[in-house]
């Protein structure tokens, strides 16, 4: 089944790139629907209490120990329903706008969209760590083509970037990718697998070096702090649906790697690594919400704000207890539904009114109060406002970081402050007080974009108060990863 979930985004890129034009959009959001139902379908057979499933073993370089090798357990199902979520509102989204002036047309935007997702989706089922690396890096294809082939002046420059820095970081992957391959047979077992690697006996220097290039390569890729100047430049350039995809599904990619190979694999090393780490953690959460309220530009906005929470992301994963981790992973899903939220809530305000400056903006509440209240819902879920999601899950990684240290816990709550004034400041300036030029004609929104916001404020809104059917998924992969790691605490959220 898994094998079928990536290929049908993978065929529905094909088929849209020799369909006749007029049938780009339907045929690529079909293919779109049958993933998503897919992935559904997966998650409805899915028991959380038995670890990894959907395994799928197939042996590829013999001699190497490279496997063909598949499976989900609960961190990765969950990356798999955010990806196959995520991509139908994207598509809605770029429904007209891929044929914007900038743009090279809805069939290679539809393509490429689609071969984002195939690719993301291996990236978060993959259990040999070879294979792992090699989509990995496939990734970085369809994200560079839709980063410089769409957007705004620019987005060539921004597209270069982000490839520098995401070559990088695979090069760093890479060399650590081959280090646990030459401990494994150093072992008697040259092997790739994660299952194979997870039971070796890896000496304390060998775990740490290893550590410090996984966890480079996947800070890189998060991003956090200092190697994060990327995302704003990109978040700027490139389309609001084409951020969406890059901050709420590709970038998962960094801390999703942190807990499968750091933790999973390292875990002392990790343990030995945890101070450093929650500094930058720490410095990523203050400094990204607090350059974000200074920002003019409403999407470099948007990518700033994604530091400051993949700052919390990183700190509940390496603060070491069952409610930072399960509160990290369950900050992963909510953060990828409120900004995907508000990114394409500001791309339908950018359409609007035909800029970007949040300055040039202005009243648009009496013009279009459900564009309005759609932005403010995501604002206020970016600051955690209690009933919206992110809210239970940036409260379990504070009350984790109280626990670790109450100085990290102080340190991270300053970031609910700086949220609040970055979400409602900027709120007040784009939606309040008297017209600016040309807000006069700013329409509401159309029932396409709200078919595309509802299911996401309706999402933020039910897991707000019902987050159980994510907690019960995450809960028990968070007891395993901790048990591996040495550490045994009972519980979990409930």
């Amino acid at each position: 089944m898994l094998t079928v979930l990536i290929l049908m985004p993978l065929v529905g890129a094909l088929v849209v790139a020799v369909v006749p034009r007029a049938q780009v959009r339907p045929v690529g959001l079909a293919f779109a629907l049958a993933t998503l139902a897919l992935g559904l379908l997966i998650a409805s057979r899915y028991d959380a209490s038995a670890g990894m499933q959907f395994e799928e073993t197939h042996t590829w370089i013999e001699a190497l120990g490279v496997h063909y090798a598949l499976g989900v357990d609960g961190l990765g199902l969950l990356m798999v329903l955010l990806t196959v979520a995520i991509v139908p509102p994207v598509l809605l989204a770029s429904w007209k706008e891929s044929d914007a002036p900038g743009g090279r047309g809805s069939r290679s935007y539809f393509a490429w969209v689609l071969g984002l997702e195939a690719t993301s989706l291996a990236v978060y089922t993959a259990t040999d760590v070879l294979l792992f690396y090699i989509v990995f890096e496939a990734t970085l294809i369809p994200a560079y083509f839709l980063i410089g082939g769409f957007g705004r002046e620019g987005r060539g420059r921004a597209a270069t970037k982000f490839l520098v820095y995401q070559l990088a970081g695979g090069l760093i992957l890479l060399a650590s990718v081959v280090g646990l391959y030459v401990v494994s047979a150093n072992a008697g077992n040259p092997s790739f697998l994660v299952s194979d690697l997870a039971a070796l006996d890896i000496d304390e220097t060998t775990q740490r070096w290893l550590f410090v290039g996984f966890f480079a390569a996947f800070a890189i890729k998060a991003p956090i702090f200092p190697v994060h100047t990327w995302l704003a430049d990109t978040s700027e350039k490139a389309t609001p649906s084409t951020s969406v995809l890059l901050v709420c599904v590709l970038d998962k990619i960094g801390t999703f790697g942190m807990l499968r190979f750091c933790l999973g694999l390292l875990p002392d090393a990790s343990q030995w690594a945890t101070p450093v780490v929650v500094v930058l953690a720490l410095i990523s959460i203050v400094y990204g919400a607090f350059i974000a309220i200074g920002q003019d530009d409403i999407l470099r906005l948007i990518g700033l704000t994604s530091l400051s929470h993949f700052g919390f992301i990183v700190l509940g994963i390496f603060v070491f207890n069952p409610t930072g981790g399960t509160g990290a992973i369950l900050y992963m899903v909510n953060h990828g539904i409120a900004t995907a939220l508000m990114f394409l809530v500001a791309g339908f305000l950018i359409n609007r009114t035909g800029t970007t400056s949040i300055s040039a903006m202005g009243g648009v509440e009496k013009h279009a109060p459900i564009l309005a209240g759609s932005f403010l819902v995501a604002g206020l879920a970016a600051c955690g406002l209690p009933g919206l999601s992110p809210f239970v899950s940036e409260m379990m990684v504070i009350i984790a970081a109280f626990d670790h240290h109450w100085l990290v816990g102080a340190v991270a709550v300053l970031a609910i402050v700086l949220a609040a004034i970055y979400a409602l400041w900027t709120y007040q300036r784009t939606m309040t007080g008297p017209d600016r030029a040309g807000m006069l004609a700013v329409p509401d929104l159309d029932r396409r974009e709200v078919g595309i916001v509802a299911p996401l404020v309706l999402a933020l809104v039910l897991f707000g108060f019902f987050p159980m059917p994510l907690l019960d998924v995450i809960n028990p992969y968070v007891q395993d990863s901790l048990a591996s790691a040495g550490i045994v605490q009972e519980g979990g959220l409930r």
